[in-house]
């Protein structure tokens, strides 16, 4: 599969599948996982980046761990709804993706996700050192917690 759009997401998952949340960053990657009613976002341990294949194949051992059927990825385009390098880098990390395996990528407009991610973990008091080794995972866990928000007002408009 290649690229979904979020309302294609309900028929792409399998049985008791789950989504995941990616954040891509250019030192790590924020994981986040969905629970198997596709209700609540749990924040997974960042992945250290170093090089694609290396990437790759952390992510695609947790994905088939975690019974994922579908990925969110965000999309940090910028305030004005211009797309930058980040973008593009991000659409390139799908298109290798794609090679690699079947799962469906969803992109997600990640604006403001690690700011409301950072906020979050300044509220809950989390120290300097803690909230850098956490801040890409909490911006994953906000950026599949939308999508999933996303999914549940589909299914509410739907039936």
């Amino acid at each position: 599969m290649a690229v979904a759009d979020i309302g294609e997401v309900p028929a792409l998952i399998a049985p008791g599948g789950r989504l995941a949340g990616l954040d891509l960053g250019t030192k790590t990657i924020g994981v986040a996982v969905s629970d198997a009613g596709l209700s609540f976002a749990h924040p997974r341990p960042m992945i250290a980046r170093r090089k694609f294949t290396q990437d790759a194949q952390a992510l695609l051992v947790l994905l088939q761990k975690e019974a994922v059927s579908a990925v969110i990825i965000g999309l940090p385009v910028n305030m004005d709804g211009s797309e930058g390098p980040r973008v593009q880098a991000t659409r390139a990390f799908v298109r290798n993706m794609e090679k690699l395996t079947e799962l469906p990528f969803v992109y997600w407009d990640e604006r403001l996700s690690t700011v409301a991610a950072e906020r979050a973990l300044l509220e809950m008091d989390v120290s300097r050192r803690k909230r850098d080794e956490r801040i890409d995972s909490a911006a994953a866990a906000f950026i599949l917690q939308g999508a999933l928000d996303r999914l549940r007002a589909l299914r509410s408009a739907a039936g």
